[in-house]
């Protein structure tokens, strides 16, 4: 029979693991005493082991307590440029009052004898680096599987702050090494190489898919942060959207596109509307004639292929953007994000009492990281104030019209404004140039390149940005003719038409009636 205490303290055993950690198994921490001994031991015997591990080890890369006071003795006496061996290091320690905790002057004396040389001290202090990794892995999941547990804890900003000390862990343990001047220059004019014969009109960016824009940019650049601003009714989802159908369809780039403010079915009917010519509202209503059918299901087969990705989920936060492009950029690899738009969007302010401004500005500064940790451009739309509608004048955007945070402008790499004279009635702008079915895309800040103003095609009744000269895709079906009573129509060639000559079925196909008022024709 097992003797009372024994059995007390069997109970007090299983109960103390019953209330213990989940990962909590009994285990030491990942540790390795002998190679610290050692790796101490070599460094003040040996004058040039030093400088093989000072880089590699940091205090936290020992365990033990009086090892990390020891290694704290000897980066001191590193740094002052002395001399480093069995007595300076006790001096250095008696001078941090600190050489009774570090074991003693016997201690340290041992650690010299239990190493014969420095030939190995390398790949031992790469080892305690990746103890210390693990252990700080391992205090790193504790912390967020105990918070876990917290009713009161607020499940994004827990999953922010464990990829954030994930990536601190990453980022303070795995530092690029340096590169000597020759090997820089060298990928550099590998890289000009590459762009030189680029065969896309030199361009080293996603492109815009607009000429002149493209031009001014280069197309969008790696980590660059990009702000489309302007006033409601100017154009700015059309505009994205032509950026992501030009980007995805045209040059085969996957795109990720964030919907804030419309669903992804109306996103879809604006595409299929821009790329058909067929007003969005009947594709809505799904009021489509038979030739309207022909052109649809002739011309979405591009977007039918295209890597774009949409997500309409409502007020996102910046927490759940960040980890969905990750996601994506590992498994999609996609070359530009677009958010619409940015005031929708939700964020944490640290501490409290934090406004909208500051709100607004978390948002902004975590777009620019975002680019830059996922080396991809990201476009995002942005409200701007009502000062644009009270001043005189042409009422063309400038940058302190940007909403709620100059923070903004601040990250922004560039800045564009959408302007429409025609929205406010005027006619011509002050170059004597008309404004009808023309949209201005006004770069008004570029962190590398000029600023301009672009001017574009925009046909309203379809929400669609063109190329000023760029023939639309209605044009290549029909040429609408003014009449006294109705409309006729005039065919041209058309890759739907095999036979161009077959006027007959053309005519029975596009009877006048179908394009009356509220007929599918586009007004040019």
């Amino acid at each position: 029979m097992a003797e009372p205490i024994e059995t007390i303290k069997k109970t007090l055993l299983r109960k103390n693991q019953s209330d213990a950690n989940p990962l909590d198994f009994g285990k030491l921490p990942p540790q390795a005493k002998e190679l610290e001994e050692a790796v101490l031991g070599a460094v003040m015997i040996e004058q040039n082991a030093i400088n093989e591990v000072i880089d590699i080890l940091k205090e936290d890369a020992f365990y033990v307590d009086a090892h990390q006071r020891i290694w704290k003795a000897i980066k001191m006496l590193f740094q002052n440029q002395a001399p480093i061996d069995l007595l300076t290091v006790t001096e250095q320690l008696k001078k941090n009052g600190e050489l009774d905790a570090a074991g003693g002057y016997f201690y340290i004396a041992q650690l010299t004898n239990k190493v014969g040389s420095a030939a190995n001290v390398e790949y031992h202090s790469r080892v305690l680096a990746e103890k210390m990794i693990q252990r700080q892995l391992i205090s790193t999941s504790t912390e967020v599987i105990r918070e876990a547990y917290e009713d009161t804890t607020d499940v994004f900003e827990l999953l922010d702050k464990a990829e954030k000390n994930l990536f601190t862990i990453a980022e303070n343990n795995m530092k690029r090494n340096s590169e000597d001047i020759g090997s820089l220059l060298m990928s550099e004019l590998k890289e000009l190489d590459t762009r030189m014969h680029n065969s896309q009109d030199h361009m080293n960016g996603v492109p815009a898919g607009f000429i002149e824009l493209d031009k001014a940019t280069g197309g969008w650049q790696k980590s660059d942060l990009i702000i489309v601003a302007a006033r409601p009714a100017m154009g700015k989802t059309a505009f994205t959207l032509a950026l992501a159908r030009n980007a995805a369809v045209d040059y085969k780039k996957p795109v990720a596109l964030f919907s804030l403010e419309m669903s992804s079915a109306q996103l879809v009917q604006r595409l299929i509307s821009m790329e058909t010519h067929i007003r969005a509202d009947k594709i809505r209503r799904g009021t489509l004639e038979e030739y309207e059918l022909e052109i649809l299901t002739s011309k979405i087969d591009g977007l039918k292929n295209a890597k774009m990705f949409i997500d309409d989920t409502p007020a996102i936060n910046v927490f759940e953007l960040r980890s969905k492009c990750r996601r994506l950029k590992q498994q999609h690899d996609i070359q530009m994000v677009i958010i619409d738009y940015l005031q929708l969007m939700s964020g944490t302010v640290d501490g409290k009492g934090g406004n909208r401004e500051q709100e607004i500005s978390q948002i902004s500064r975590s777009l620019k990281g975002l680019a830059k940790e996922l080396e991809i451009p990201v476009i995002a739309l942005s409200q701007l104030s009502r000062a644009v509608e009270t001043r005189g004048g042409d009422k063309k955007p400038i940058l302190s019209d940007l909403r709620e945070s100059g923070a903004i402008e601040q990250d922004a790499d560039i800045v564009i404004f959408l302007y429409r004279g025609e929205y406010y009635g005027i006619e011509n702008d002050e170059s004597g140039q008309p404004t009808k079915n023309v949209a201005e895309v006004i770069i008004a800040k570029h962190r590398n390149g000029p600023v301009k103003t672009v001017r574009t095609r925009f046909i309203n009744d379809l929400a669609k940005f063109e190329n000023l000269d760029e023939i639309g895709a209605g044009d290549q079906y029909m040429e609408i003719q003014s009449g006294n009573e109705k409309k006729t129509f005039k065919k041209l060639p058309s890759k739907m038409n095999d036979d161009v000559n077959d006027n007959e079925g053309f005519e029975r196909r596009h009877k006048p009636d179908d394009f009356g008022d509220d007929g599918g024709g586009v007004p040019f």
